[in-house]
C-alpha cells in the first residue's frame, strides 16, 4: 500500500457500481483521487457520500448513465480519466446462483460498463466479479470482455486473486480484469502465506480471526447499535492497529437478536465446529436428512487462528460460518467490515439489512489497494490533475 504524498498530484478514479466504495476507498490508499462514483442502491449512496464527502455520486440505474455525466460530475473531459473502476453485481455470475444464464440482464449490466469505457476513455480500466463469471456461458462472457476491450486499444489480462494473501483474513476468490491503454498489464506479488507453503514461507503469514476483530468489545446476541462504541481492549496486532487509525471507537456494532433455538444450538459448537456438532434433534428440519459432506459450513463457528469463510450479504448461521469464536451470537456489521478490511473509521448508513449487504457486496479495500499499486505502477509518469483531500470520516472526532 503506497501512501501518497501532499505535494504529488495523484491519478484518478471513476467507480462504477460503487457500492459503499471499497475499490474507491483501495485505490485512495494507495494515492489515487475518486473523482465520481455511481450505484443504483440509495442506501450505498449515503454510506458512500459519508466516507466520501467530497466525490460526486450519481444515483441511478447505469443504463441510464452517460459517460458525458460521469465526465462532467467529474469535471474531465474524455481521455483524462486515469482509471474506470467497476464491480457489475454478481448476483447472475455467483456460483451461489444456481440459475446462471447468459441472457440474464444482470450480465448484460458488463456491457454497460463496456459503453462506459468506451465514453470515457480512461488509460487503465479495472474489473472485479464473482469467479464464477469465468463459467458463464461456457466462458463467453470472458471472451466477451476480452474482445470488447481490445476492440477498445486495450491490452486485457484476467486474473483470480486471493484475498488472504494480500493481508484481508478471508478466503475469498475474486477474478479482475485489467485492460491497459499505454502499456503491459501488471499485477500484484502476493504479501502474505501459509506458514507451512515453501513458496510463501517467507512472507508474513495469513492474517487470522482473532488477528482481525480480537480486540473489539465483546457483545451478547441482541446487544448494541450503531453508535461509536469505545475500545475497552488494546490492540494487539497490526492488523488491529491499522483499523483504528483516526478513530475513537467502532461504529456498526451491534449484535443480531437470535432466536431461542438458535441460541441454543450455538451452545454445541466448538470454535472450527458446525452444524456436524449438533444433536440430530436440534438440526433444523431441512438438515436433518443431510449427508455429512452436505452444507459443511452451515452453523459454522469460526476458529480463532483460522480465517473468515467468504463474507456474504448476510451473517446468517444457516448460510455459513457467521458465528463468533467466543461468544454465542453471530457477527456484527463491524465484524463483517474487519473481515472486508474496512477500517473503523468507515462507517456503514441504511438499515442493518442494508449494512450487512454493503459489507458483503464490497471489494476488500486491501486486495483493491494491491491491485492499485500494480495499476500505479504501469501507468508510469504522474498525470497533471488537481488533488482532492478529505476523504472519509474521522470517527470520534
Amino acid at each position: 500500500m503506497t501512501d501518497s504524498s501532499a505535494d504529488v498530484t495523484p491519478f484518478t478514479t471513476v467507480d462504477l457500481f460503487a457500492g459503499a466504495g471499497g475499490l474507491s476507498l483501495g485505490f485512495e490508499m494507495s494515492g489515487f483521487s475518486p473523482l465520481s462514483a455511481n450505484d443504483l442502491d440509495g442506501a450505498a449512496e449515503s454510506t458512500f457520500r459519508a466516507n466520501f464527502p467530497e466525490t460526486p455520486f450519481l444515483c441511478k440505474p447505469v443504463q441510464e448513465l452517460s459517460g458525458r455525466e460521469l465526465l462532467d460530475a467529474s469535471g474531465v473531459m474524455p481521455g483524462d480519466v486515469d482509471v474506470l473502476l467497476g464491480g457489475p453485481p454478481c448476483q447472475a455470475f455467483s456460483v451461489y446462483n444456481h440459475q446462471r444464464s447468459f441472457a440474464d440482464s444482470r450480465s448484460g449490466l458488463f456491457r454497460e460498463y463496456l459503453r462506459l469505457v468506451d465514453e470515457v476513455q480512461p488509460r487503465v480500466v479495472v474489473m472485479e466479479n464473482v469467479v464464477g463469471m469465468t463459467s458463464l456461458g461456457g466462458g463467453r462472457a470472458v471472451e466477451e470482455m476480452h474482445q470488447s476491450l481490445e476492440s477498445l486499444g486495450y491490452s486485457v489480462e484476467h486474473r483470480i486473486l486471493k484475498a488472504e494473501e494480500f493481508g484481508v483474513p478471508q478466503e475469498r476468490r475474486r477474478v479482475f480484469f485489467i485492460g491497459s491503454s499505454s502499456g503491459p498489464v501488471q499485477w500484484p506479488e502476493a504479501t502474505h502465506g501459509a506458514c507451512d507453503d515453501l513458496l510463501a514461507s517467507h512472507l508474513p503469514r495469513y492474517v487470522s480471526v482473532w488477528d482481525a476483530i480480537g480486540d473489539l468489545p465483546k457483545r451478547e446476541a441482541g446487544e448494541g447499535d450503531d453508535s461509536l462504541a469505545r475500545y475497552t481492549r488494546k490492540a494487539r496486532t497490526e492488523y488491529q492497529e491499522r483499523s483504528r487509525r483516526e478513530s475513537e471507537g467502532v461504529l456498526n456494532h451491534a449484535a443480531p437478536r437470535l432466536t431461542e433455538v438458535n441460541r441454543k444450538r450455538m451452545e454445541h459448537i466448538p470454535p472450527g465446529g458446525s452444524w456436524r456438532d449438533l444433536p440430530h434433534s436440534m438440526l433444523p428440519a431441512g438438515m436433518k436428512k443431510a449427508k455429512r459432506s452436505d452444507h459443511t459450513k452451515r452453523y459454522g463457528r469460526l476458529a480463532k487462528k483460522g480465517r473468515f469463510s467468504t463474507i456474504l450479504t448476510k451473517a446468517d448461521p444457516h448460510w455459513g460460518a457467521f458465528i463468533h469464536p467466543e461468544e454465542n451470537r453471530t457477527l456484527t456489521v463491524r465484524e463483517c467490515a474487519r473481515a472486508q478490511s474496512f477500517p473503523d473509521r468507515f462507517c456503514f448508513l441504511g438499515s442493518r439489512v442494508d449494512q450487512y449487504r454493503q459489507v458483503g457486496n464490497a471489494v476488500p479495500p486491501l486486495l483493491a489497494s494491491a491491485v492499485a499499486d500494480a495499476v500505479r505502477a504501469s501507468l508510469g509518469a504522474v498525470a497533471p490533475r488537481k488533488r482532492r483531500t478529505g476523504r472519509g470520516v474521522r470517527v470520534g472526532a
